[in-house]
């Protein structure tokens, strides 16, 4: 009998399991049942918290759950690939947090373990199936802004606390990877290709050694696109789509609300600017039922792990290009 839906486990208690758990469980053929951490209390008060069947002391017991067919990990960055293969080899499909790994050799594990497995492995960068993400895409395909010459954006938040994660360098921490990895892969995402190139300059906080602040330019051959991200500055995120007859405006690219719509700003040469309107969505629901869908069907996954491993090669590129000082392929 075909299955009709896909049984979830959490493996660990991430703050953002407050913004994942609720919506995948309600999200369609899907059904979270149960959460694991390393601390036996954490587990229950999270499973409790979400409403879950059952708490998990160990990882490994999660995953010897034969009713679990997939895994979402929100783990420290620097135990994503780590637990992503004890997944699939434990016969679990995996949507793992970004950054998936912390440079492309990571990457390339995780596609022979994929391939070893034949399990689906993919990074939860929830904006690339976000409707207002396709309709940016649909956009400038169908030429409302004419030919698309240059891509802007930025993403900052302000945090200086030495206990979180992100401000520990052993642990995968740092703007780049937290938050820079964002205008890329939409970037990416739009143009449908990658960089030849980039460059960067990057400024690292004094005590804790990760990267705070970046300005990155991107050369996609014939269209140029730049960003800046912070760890430690106002909180903003915006991307701006420039054509040679019009703008699209993201107005909350990567934090996308789910208790209003999100709105697109259209500029066009000779008409008034104009809001478009996406229809209200969890972006966190919508990822696990796309993810949800393409293993119960056996289609190919909507972001693939080769998509990965190439945003992984931008982001070693403008890691390298911050230490020399010059652009860097992107190869």
């Amino acid at each position: 009998m075909a299955k009709d839906e896909i049984v979830w486990g959490i493996l660990g208690t991430s703050k953002i399991n407050d913004k994942v758990v609720v919506p995948m469980h309600h999200a369609p053929k899907c059904r979270v049942k149960a959460i694991a951490s390393r601390s036996a209390g954490k587990a229950q008060a999270a499973a409790q918290k979400y409403g879950l069947a059952q708490a998990y002391d160990s990882y490994e017991a999660l995953l010897a759950d034969p009713e679990i067919d997939a895994v979402y990990i929100p783990l420290p960055n620097h135990l994503h690939v780590e637990w992503t293969i004890k997944s699939v080899e434990a016969g679990k499909h995996v949507l793992c947090e970004k950054p998936i790994g912390l440079n492309v050799q990571q990457a390339e594990r995780l596609i022979a373990a994929r391939d070893k497995s034949g399990r689906y492995i993919q990074e939860a960068f929830m904006v690339r199936t976000h409707p207002q993400w396709l309709k940016v895409r649909a956009l400038i395909e169908e030429g409302a802004i004419g030919e698309l010459r240059a891509v802007t954006g930025g993403f900052t938040y302000y945090n200086t606390n030495a206990q979180d994660i992100r401000n520990h360098s052993e642990m995968g921490g740092g703007g780049l990877l937290d938050i820079g990895c964002y205008p890329i892969t939409t970037s990416r995402l739009i143009l449908g290709r990658e960089p030849k190139r980039v460059v960067a300059l990057m400024e690292r906080d004094p005590s804790f050694e990760v990267d705070r602040l970046g300005s990155v330019l991107m050369d996609f051959d014939g269209v140029q696109a730049s960003f800046f991200y912070s760890t430690q500055t106002y909180p903003y995120q915006r991307m701006q789509f420039h054509g040679t007859t019009g703008r699209v405006e993201v107005e909350i690219p990567f934090n996308a609300p789910n208790d209003r719509p999100t709105r697109l700003l259209l500029s066009k040469q000779g008409e008034a600017d104009r809001w478009l309107e996406l229809p209200v969505c969890d972006q966190y629901g919508v990822a696990a039922a796309v993810f949800a869908e393409a293993i119960l069907n056996g289609t190919p996954q909507a972001i693939a792990l080769e998509d990965a491993r190439a945003n992984m090669q931008v982001i070693d590129a403008v890691f390298r290009s911050a230490r020399s000082g010059a652009w860097e392929s992107v190869a």
